[in-house]
């Protein structure tokens, strides 16, 4: 794809093979910059991290984070060192002299640079206004004005050739970053996006088709066990078992071994993100639940940022009361414990009803009387800065999902990012998301969408649409999604009507299936990881940088074909042991968690389907430095 004096490319059953005879990669420097590099915003700064080492394992020293200097996350991000490339030490020696005036020190080597986002595209008009020797690449992982149109409940994607821009960034009083963002786009060598869905969405709001789709990826942990993330749920799901305990002490009338943890969490964009729909969907299956006469309780965690005055104070006391009553089931217990052991020393079987005196049955008693409550569980574990208008809260009182005892369908909004430390739920997210059933994010604005695919690589199944660039990636790359746990809503070809019914379908479903029927589900859905790893994704990102420098360097760089590279090898079929109609497997009613499903049983192999699946994913290439003078394969696969 990529020939020239320095780098010549040649196709190899429609993968590139890359062949070094002057210029290897150390003659290279690659740098990236974003608002993000060691800012945590939002999904970029996952890109960025999780890309980190995939990167550094093909460039080495000659690649570079730029980003904002923030004093606190130095501390804890950021190890200060010299620069080991000599260019880049006097390069910053230069600035460090003339207040941020460099000049030139690249000695040579050919620089590679990537923006994300309009934050920092200034960078790279100026860079092109200088006519500086760089290669420049932009990478929108959302469109600015895509994403206001989108919050305010535009039929958008309907609408994409019908907006007259200027008007509508104007009106925002967006139109100043919108002017950077488009000139950004304009400015670069390579214009990339994240996703087919954000490419349409580009083309329309920034007037330019993207050159490259470089879909996100993730760090892949791979167990040496091939079952320990089922064990982390197990873990993981006693500790919100405990938290649920105490949240709805006095209301406990539930079986917590016949309860589904769903979650949804992200940036409180109350449409975009889909709470929405998730909500009005939450009201319709709690109907169904309760018509069918459930034993299954779901009960639903919003994981969304808000402005609090911190934790409510019956909140508080539910974690302590729980506590309390554990101390003294404890107590009584080892108390208990001595009777019994001093009566079996004596060869005597103790009289159970004298083997608790008057001061235990007091305390029970008392313990007892502890967890009555006069109201009902809380519906958000912090007291809310606008509590009469939080579009959550606001649609909670409507649609009248209080916590009832008799609803099947319990909401907990709890409005700040998870932490260990949190004396309420301590947990990190990744440790809450591999204790929950299923995560739900019926988006109906996500250029990418990380929180599903970060359930996919835990062994979670999640909920996406057809108008998130994971959804979009998993439609073309996995032939029957549901089976492996990948529920898609089709949120651009149907009514908002219609989606929140298939959304209910799909909730309703998996509340329906048995304890068996979710540990296959989720080893399918563990398998799926392979997909989202950079060792796979990383080479959209080497076709963008070899494309751009096609483009800045003609006369050392040219590129014959400019396709990306191919996918070959990366498609799921259906499971053999899925039954040819979806009803087959499911009764028509809930049924309890620990019924097995014997037809499924006797379909199901994992080990034959995993092996399967093995076949049909090939292993990914390997990124590494490139010798002078030797040829390197890249993007191809090794058998």
């Amino acid at each position: 794809m990529l020939r020239g004096r320095s780098l010549s490319v040649t196709s190899l059953g429609g993968l590139p093979q890359w062949e070094v005879e002057e210029l290897p990669v150390e003659n290279l420097l690659l740098f990236e910059v974003a608002w993000e590099v060691t800012n945590k915003v939002g999904g970029i700064y996952t890109v960025i991290q999780t890309k980190a080492k995939t990167t550094a394992d093909e460039w080495g020293d000659n690649y570079f984070l730029i980003g904002p200097y923030f004093e606190h996350n130095m501390k804890t991000q950021v190890e200060q060192c010299e620069p080991a490339n000599n260019a880049v030490k006097r390069a910053v020696e230069t600035m460090n002299k003339h207040g941020c005036q460099v000049t030139d020190h690249a000695d040579g080597k050919h620089v590679v640079t990537q923006f994300h986002e309009w934050q920092a595209g200034t960078g790279l008009i100026l860079s092109r206004a200088r006519k500086l020797p760089i290669a420049t690449i932009f990478t929108t992982h959302a469109t600015l004005l895509g994403r206001y149109l989108c919050a305010a409940n535009i039929d958008f994607y309907n609408h994409l050739d019908k907006f007259n821009i200027d008007k509508e960034a104007g009106d925002r009083q967006i139109y100043h970053r919108y002017c950077m963002e488009r000139a950004a786009v304009h400015c670069a060598h390579v214009f990339t996006t994240v996703s087919e869905i954000t490419a349409i969405e580009a083309e329309h709001m920034l007037k330019r088709k993207p050159d490259v789709v470089t879909p996100n990826g993730l760090s892949v942990k791979k167990f040496s066990a091939v079952h320990e993330f089922q064990n982390l749920h197990a873990m993981y799901k006693a500790r919100i078992q405990d938290f649920v305990r105490g949240h709805f002490y006095g209301h406990l009338d539930f079986d917590l071994e016949k309860t589904l943890f769903l979650f949804i969490a992200g940036r409180y964009e109350f449409s975009n993100k889909g709470a929405d729909i998730f909500l009005e969907s939450l009201s319709r299956l709690n109907f169904l639940l309760r018509m069918h006469r459930s034993d299954v309780t779901v009960v639903v965690f919003f994981i969304m940022p808000a402005k609090t005055n911190n934790f409510n104070v019956e909140t508080l006391k539910g974690q302590a009361v729980r506590k309390q009553l554990w101390d003294i089931a404890h107590s009584v217990k080892e108390k208990f414990g001595k009777k019994l052991y001093d009566a079996l020393l004596r060869g005597e079987i103790p009289d159970m009803n004298n083997i608790l005196d008057r001061d235990d049955l007091t305390i029970m008693k008392r313990a007892i009387f502890s967890t009555q409550r006069q109201s009902l569980p809380p519906v958000t574990t912090h007291n809310m800065i606008d509590d009469s208008t939080d579009p959550i809260l606001s649609t909670i009182r409507r649609i009248g999902l209080f916590n009832n005892r008799a609803d099947r369908v319990k909401v907990i909004l709890h409005p700040e990012f998870l932490s260990s430390t949190s004396p309420l739920l301590p947990m990190d997210y990744e440790e809450f998301v591999r204790g929950c059933h299923l995560g739900v994010f019926p988006s109906y604005y996500e250029p990418w969408g990380y929180t599903p695919a970060e359930c996919t690589v835990m062994g979670i199944p999640s909920v996406t649409t057809n108008l998130s660039g994971f959804g979009c990636f998993m439609q073309e790359h996995v032939a029957d999604p549901t089976a492996y746990g990948i529920y898609i809503v089709d949120r651009r070809f149907r009514s908002p009507d219609d989606s929140c019914n298939q959304l209910t379908k799909f909730l309703y479903g998996f509340c329906k299936q048995s304890r068996r029927q979710r540990i296959i589900q989720r080893n399918r859905t563990e398998r799926l990881s392979d997909l989202l790893d950079w060792r796979y994704l990383g080479r959209y990102y080497q076709h963008a940088r070899h494309l751009t420098l096609s483009r800045a360097f003609p006369d050392k760089f040219h590129v014959e074909t400019i396709s990306p590279p191919m996918t070959e090898g990366f498609k799921y079929p259906r499971p053999s042991s899925v039954p040819p109609s979806p009803s087959g497997s499911q009764a028509s009613s809930p049924q309890s968690s620990d019924v097995e499903d014997e037809t499924d049983d006797e379909r199901y192999d994992e080990e034959e389907e995993a092996e399967r699946d093995r076949l049909n994913i090939k292993s990914p290439f390997s990124l590494s430095h490139i010798p002078r003078r030797k040829k390197k394969l890249h993007g191809e696969y090794k058998n």
